[in-house]
């Protein structure tokens, strides 16, 4: 009896794990097939070799390892397989390209070597008739159109309503007697950037904070697997998206129905319009809806993600903060507030003269928050372009911490990048993260530094391709100008009004995917303090 329970046990032990090796080896049978099935796709009539890498498994590639690995993904397999290699993420063989030429070679091949490809799920989601998706002749139209929006004089007409809606914002920050998340209240600022200056959705609390939740939603699920399934991503993300066009389309109505009547520019609406007119074209409301919501995402997410990079980064390094508030004492935008909160601190005056004479009340003291002790006046253009040293510190915020980490491309024909082939209709992404930390024109890159784009050094000058946080050739950001001044408007009002401390005992980690964002967020104290 004792010998058949030995052999009973011995026997199950087998089929055991004779069934687990059956499944090792069936699993490294299908990995094997997957790999061979996007080997067979390179083009046979070119000499050279497919990059190196792995497909991953089959359907699903390395997506999860990309989403849990974030900036290490990348940096594994460039280690590994040099500045050029294949993997395959979000339903699709890609080929991921680090390298001031390499770069070179896709942003300036738009159209005859490449065209713009994001992933399935953000065509869907956006649209494939939006900016940032459209190709060819749709695409240099629409680009015509929305360019106006971002025109010098369309910038110069925001930049008041932009600086009240940040001098706003920093009030609510310093009220706070608990720490702020940066990164949730710079969300919320490039949120109401977007709807109130450019949109001019004149909308109440109530449903911005509701249009700020959808919109979260449809950015949290903007790349995910293209599969259109009940509590899917994608699913999530085209409801999010139909929320906000049911809510824009009354409101479009009627500013189309003001702008046939009226001549004066306010907003996007009106700059897209007349651009439209000009040039014999009449555009939808479901063009304009698709456009509102592209706008949107462009001065969210990112412009939320580089605003957080700066606060961190000035949270890092006060000699930074100290040599820029020094410039702006020396161009005289630090005003000092007498105690009666004689000089407006959120409607801040125009300029300098008239802050010396215009008396008025505290309008941040009137809505409940504290008033600054400095004050300072309205921008223009003009003066923001003065301030050498706020441009420097953009610049490498933007360099050290590219909010996206690269673009994305389709292969139009064969071609040679690195002594590899990019086999047509492959995806190919550009990576803007890793050729910013690896371009030797860069000196000690890991430092942030400045200066290194200052008159004197200017590191960028040498090799174009090297810094590219907003792409590049005919495909560039279409609205960089845009998140410039914001980044250099916050960075003029935070050091010139108020004072700020980590509230955490260590700085936290950066999470990458799908931008550059803090792990658990970015607590920090801010409060108005005398400064000067």
């Amino acid at each position: 009896m004792f010998a058949l329970a030995q052999f009973g046990v011995l026997s199950a032990l087998v089929t055991t794990l004779t069934s687990v090796l059956s499944a090792v080896l069936l699993l490294v049978l299908t990995r094997q097939l997957w790999s061979l099935r996007w080997s067979l796709t390179r083009d046979k009539e070119s000499g050279l070799p497919l990059p190196k890498g792995s497909m991953g498994w089959p359907l699903v590639g390395e997506t999860f390892h990309w989403l849990f690995q974030g900036s290490n993904f990348h940096i594994s397999r460039r280690e590994r397989y040099g500045n050029v290699f294949k993997t395959h993420l979000l339903g699709k063989p890609l080929i991921r390209v680090t390298g001031a030429e390499n770069i070179r070679k896709i942003l300036l091949g738009e159209h005859s070597l490449v065209c713009t490809q994001w992933p399935q799920s953000t065509r869907i989601i956006l649209g494939p008739n939006t900016l940032v998706n459209s190709i060819g002749d749709l695409h240099r139209k629409k680009r015509k159109i929305v360019a106006k929006v971002f025109s010098r004089g369309a910038l110069e007409s925001y930049l008041p309503r932009l600086q009240d809606v940040i001098k706003s914002e920093i009030a609510k920050w310093c009220s706070e007697p608990v720490a702020i998340d940066v990164y949730s209240a710079a969300k919320s600022l490039t949120f109401r950037v977007a709807v109130g200056v450019l949109l001019d959705l004149r909308l109440q609390e109530k449903r911005i904070v509701y249009l700020a939740k959808t919109f979260e939603q449809l950015m949290n699920n903007l790349f995910s697997l293209p599969i259109d399934a009940p509590l899917s991503g994608l699913r999530k993300g085209i409801k999010a998206r139909e929320i906000l066009y049911a809510n824009m389309e009354k409101i479009i109505e009627e500013k189309m129905a003001r702008q046939q009547v009226e001549d004066e520019y306010q907003d996007a609406f009106d700059y897209m319009l007349s651009s439209a007119k000009e040039s014999g074209q009449q555009l939808s409301i479901q063009e304009l809806k698709e456009i509102a919501v592209e706008l949107i995402f462009a001065a969210h997410s990112t412009t939320a993600s580089a605003s957080t990079s700066l606060v961190l980064q000035l949270l890092r390094y006060p000699e930074v903060v100290e040599k820029t508030r020094v410039q702006l004492e020396a161009e005289g935008l630090i005003h000092q507030q007498s105690q009666n909160h004689e000089l407006p601190c959120v409607n801040a005056v125009k300029d300098q003269d008239a802050a010396e004479t215009e008396n008025g009340s505290c309008q941040s003291a009137e809505e409940g928050f504290p008033c600054p002790q400095a004050h300072v006046p309205y921008l223009t253009l003009d003066k923001l372009s003065r301030l050498q040293y706020v441009d420097c510190v953009v610049k490498e915020v933007l360099r050290i911490l590219p909010p996206v980490s690269g673009g994305y491309r389709t292969a139009l024909q064969t071609f040679e990048l690195d002594g590899y082939q990019i086999p047509k209709g492959w995806s190919v992404m550009y990576s803007i993260r890793d050729t910013h930390e690896t371009a030797p024109t860069f000196q000690s890159p890991e430092l942030f530094d400045p200066d290194r784009f200052g008159p004197e050094r200017d590191e960028s000058r040498s090799s174009r391709f090297s810094y590219v946080p907003f792409g590049g050739g005919m495909r560039s950001c279409v609205g960089k100008e845009l998140a410039q001044i914001i980044l250099k408007t916050l960075a003029v009002e935070l050091v010139g009004t108020c004072k700020w401390t980590l509230a955490t005992e260590k700085f936290p980690k950066m999470q990458t995917v799908p931008i550059v964002h803090p792990v658990n967020g970015l607590h920090v104290h801010f409060s108005y303090g005398d400064l000067l």
